[in-house]
């Protein structure tokens, strides 16, 4: 399939947006008409220089507020068509897409709406140009695919057909199965963009909010599956509004867009059985099966020693030829690793590793979805271990970790490891929480959901005393993997690096015995309100006694249909505090209605800038 994708998609001036869209590997582009308005390219230079960078002109877009209108009204749509028309063979384009009307003067009657349509495909006809028409979800009178359709097929003019918008057939909850009675000859273009499940007005979330496939909610999958039963040809082409991505760099922003539409091929082909071979196979997704450990950038132990101390792990071990150190307790993982550039603020998580089953197939994976392979050096007797690079410069590291039939990163490490952490009440890594740069989210989603497998969750917006934080958590079908990831959204802050919050979260059999062994040990607890406790006894009724203990130990809990949860966090040092969890029944969630809380409590506690 031939893919392309929309300049308004991208941030820049149009000869920039055309760069990056070419550099990407596409195959060919829209021109939004504003882009070129404001552009100081003539249409010939736009030809020309798409034509280097090997791109076709697959559509000029929009025009707008044509049909079914009063006989004044559509003679001043003829002439600015004629206008139009001529920019486009300017620019060598032969597609133009044009919008069902939104204005007042529109008529309600689609026989008109057809007549005047057949006249427009006429003009254009004459300029070797065919018109695509589109059910925008707010037109005034035409606002679903099928309705568009009906016009269409009452006009019956070889150059006019119907252009199909994943967005304003899926935001609008329209059935999208009908487009397989439409002929694949009359769609004309196919658009393509996801987005979130966010009530709002649909022409305010389609202004600002759609994201590329596999970032949102909806079934673009299932609705490109239609289409292409149909004997459609042409492009998928991708067309997203979004705030975001008109202000972040251009050709990331392009490389996403790519990455989106491989992995959309791919769903596209398992739904349909593989009948359409023109449809990317990537390597198919190995899932991770659990975390090998937690790596945490630090110059030296001090305040992240005593925090792992205090919660019981032990120090099992030192890189035989890195400044690394391995700390264990159970299954729970964590390297200390002094020589990493330290950030500004102190300690960092800096990478993950994650248990695959075949770590050779998880790199090949990545890298068919245009994910940079990190290079490492390597001792002569180190594991091989490779790791690539989330979208936040995460290192995530494909391991199998004590495998008879794999070298183990694990012996890299030069001590006695045989009782390593044996007496805790910790048994692993149950998630790990990454605040992402505010323009990187809906890559790290698709990062998250395309290149591992994991399966995204319900995405939040939950309180900070500065603003919102949105949350979205991805994790494999048995949860042996989370990811939680988090952006804030914020103004005005009492403090500019604290948006980078991470965490590691820990799993306990006996959160009440971690949490005596740690205030025991004189550690730094994130101290809870009062307040939080007595609202609590409001909602829950959990007996005197474990509301007692809840408060004592400063717990917060959390239950659902399945179970329950309880959890505390350390004191945070640098950018990074741990939190320990338990998970009681088949409770799968991650204490979002305490995160408010939690963040509160983190802006009045002062910090451990370093070690």
């Amino acid at each position: 399939m031939r893919r392309s994708i929309a300049t308004v998609s991208l941030s820049g001036s149009l000869a920039d947006k055309l760069t990056a869209i070419g550099g990407a590997g596409f195959d060919g582009v829209e021109i939004f008409e504003n882009d070129l308005l404001v552009s100081g390219l003539s249409p010939e230079d736009v030809r020309r220089r798409a034509a280097d960078l090997g791109l076709a002109i697959e559509l000029y877009q929009p025009f707008r507020d044509f049909e079914a209108v009063p006989p004044d009204t559509l003679a001043d749509g003829l002439r600015r068509a004629e206008h139009k028309f001529a920019v486009m063979e300017r620019l060598g384009v032969t597609r133009m897409l044009v919008c069902s009307s939104v204005s007042r003067a529109a008529i309600d009657d689609d026989a008109l709406a057809a007549e005047q349509l057949w006249l427009l495909a006429e003009r254009a006809a004459e300029h070797g140009i065919r018109i695509a028409y589109e059910a925008l979800a707010w037109g005034r009178h035409v606002s679903d695919y099928f309705h568009a359709w009906k016009i269409v097929r009452m006009a019956d003019h070889p150059n006019l057909g119907v252009c199909l918008d994943s967005f304003h057939i899926l935001a609008r909850d329209v059935d999208p199965y009908a487009i397989r009675t439409i002929p694949g000859e009359k769609i004309f273009f196919l658009q393509l963009a996801d987005a979130p499940s966010l009530p709002m007005d649909v022409l305010y979330w389609s202004r600002h909010y759609r994201c590329f496939p596999g970032q949102g909610d909806l079934d673009v999958a299932g609705l490109v599956a239609h289409v292409l039963r149909t004997g459609y040809d042409g492009p998928l082409s991708l067309e997203v509004f979004n705030d975001i991505f008109r202000q972040a760099a251009s050709m990331r922003t392009a490389q996403d867009a790519m990455r989106s539409l491989i992995a959309l091929e791919e769903q596209v082909g398992l739904r349909m059985g593989r009948t359409v071979t023109s449809l990317s196979s990537p390597p198919p997704p190995v899932v991770p099966t659990g975390f090998a450990f937690a790596e945490v950038a630090a110059p030296s132990m001090g305040a992240l020693g005593t925090l792992l101390d205090a919660l019981g792990f032990a120090r099992t071990g030192a890189h035989s030829g890195k400044p690394v150190e391995l700390w264990e307790q159970g299954a729970a993982r964590v390297l200390v690793n002094s020589g990493s550039t330290e950030s500004p603020d102190g300690p960092a998580l800096g990478a993950i590793g994650l248990e695959s089953p075949d770590p050779a197939a998880s790199v090949k994976r990545a890298e068919a979805l245009l994910s940079p392979v990190l290079p490492r050096m390597r001792g002569p007797h180190d594991a091989p271990l490779d790791a690539v690079a989330a979208p936040d410069g995460t290192e995530v590291f494909f391991c199998r970790t004590a495998r008879p039939d794999h070298p183990s990163w694990i012996d890299d490490f030069s001590e006695d490891r045989r009782s390593a952490g044996s007496a805790g009440e910790i048994t692993h890594i149950d998630h790990v929480a990454l605040t992402q740069p505010w323009h990187h989210f809906d890559e790290a989603s698709l990062f998250y959901r395309s290149v591992l497998g994991l399966r995204p969750h319900e995405s939040l917006e939950l309180p900070d005393p500065y603003g919102l934080m949105r949350s979205r958590a991805v994790s494999t079908e048995d949860g042996a993997v989370r990811v939680a990831l988090n952006v804030a959204n914020v103004s005005a802050y009492d403090g500019s690096h604290d948006l980078a919050w991470q965490h590691i979260a820990f799993a306990s059999r006996d959160i009440v015995a971690t949490a005596r062994r740690f205030r025991a040990a004189g550690a730094s607890m994130l101290s809870i309100p009062e307040n939080y406790y007595d609202d609590l006894v409001a909602r829950y009724d959990l007996g005197p006694e474990r509301h007692r203990l809840l408060r004592e130990l400063n717990l917060l809990y959390d239950r659902d249909e399945q179970g329950e949860f309880l959890h505390f966090y350390t004191g945070t040092t640098g950018r990074v505090f741990f939190e320990i969890v338990q998970r009681i029944g088949g409770y799968r969630g991650y204490g979002a209605v305490n995160a408010p809380v939690r963040l509160a409590a983190q802006h009045v506690r002062p910090r451990h800038r370093s070690d």
